[in-house]
């Protein structure tokens, strides 16, 4: 029934985005075609009378009518609309607090997410006064961890790769196992980064000890960084300039944190309501408690009716 009847709008929608087009590109017409009339036209029988030609305008014009027929095609409109709207009051409970359950949630672990939320977005004064409000001093435990992400990024938006290959190299086990190249693309950075400073032979080492290991599973990408040997202190001259793009720091140091957080156990992405909402469903379900029809709302409520989770 709500689809029959929001299709039926989205009809009458589309029809007065028609017309209307059909209307504006109607008047632009009777106007071109005065303005035409009007521009000094030699002839032999005379001159034509702009005034004639604009109160001929204003007659057209009036004769189209177009806002008297628009005025009718958004008056159907509305009122489709208005239907729609009834039809959703009937079938779905309009009282919000219907959709609320009361929930008794861990003020403990709901000051953890809190403070994990500030630690993982780089907010460490604001997590270390939460904490000391909230009185939860075991929830500065993640901190050092957090702490430590972050200087590694802040080292690679200087262009210091060292403290992330370190990292990187304690837990190549764990990237490999993960189908991770990350690695990789560290030393990829380095290397380049070398090889632009017009080091050849620095570079050549670093691929010898660096990036060989690296050669039996991603060959190709291995080959194109040894072409750019020929090209020491101008890659971005070169077939393989691409190598050199900015957005490649920034896609690594944004896969460096994934792993980062994965590794930690922790949502590289998890918003602060994601979590609280994850917790809430959790402990409502702990709950064991059957709802009514009232309970809850109906998954077929368009997201624009109802916004409230």
């Amino acid at each position: 029934m709500i689809h029959d009847v929001f299709d039926r709008v989205a009809k009458k929608q589309k029809l007065l985005s028609s017309r209307t087009q059909e209307l504006i590109d109607q008047v632009g017409w009777e106007i071109e075609q005065a303005k035409l009339k009007i521009q000094p036209i030699e002839s032999t029988t005379g001159c034509t009378d702009p005034k004639f030609i604009l109160v001929d305008l204003k007659t057209k014009l009036n004769e189209i009518a177009p806002v008297n027929q628009l005025e009718g095609l958004q008056k159907e409109l509305n009122f489709g609309l208005g239907k729609y709207v009834k039809t959703l009051e009937k079938c779905f409970n309009s009282d919000i607090s219907k959709a609320h359950r009361k929930v008794d949630f861990d003020v403990h672990i709901v000051n953890q997410i809190i403070a994990t939320h500030f630690y993982r977005h780089g907010m460490f004064n604001i997590g270390d006064c939460f904490i000391r409000e909230a009185n939860e001093p075991e929830a500065a435990a993640i901190k050092s961890a957090f702490l430590e992400m972050h200087e590694i990024v802040e080292a690679m938006r200087c262009r210091n790769l060292e403290p992330a290959l370190s990292w990187a190299s304690k837990q190549s086990e764990w990237l490999l196992h993960n189908g991770s190249s990350l690695e990789l693309k560290l030393h990829q950075l380095q290397f380049v980064e070398i090889l632009q400073n017009g080091s050849r032979n620095e570079a050549l080492t670093y691929a010898r000890t660096r990036l060989a290991p690296f050669a039996p599973v991603h060959m190709v990408t291995f080959q194109k960084l040894m072409a750019c040997l020929l090209w020491a202190g101008k890659i971005h001259q070169s077939p393989y300039a691409d190598f050199m793009l900015p957005s490649h720091w920034e896609t690594v140091a944004e896969e460096f944190m994934q792993r980062f957080c994965s590794l930690l156990g922790q949502s590289y992405q998890a918003h602060l309501g994601d979590n609280s909402s994850r917790h809430s469903r959790a402990a409502g379900a702990a709950e064991d408690r059957k709802w009514s029809k009232s309970d809850y709302c109906d998954p077929l409520l368009p997201p624009w009716h109802v916004q409230y989770r």
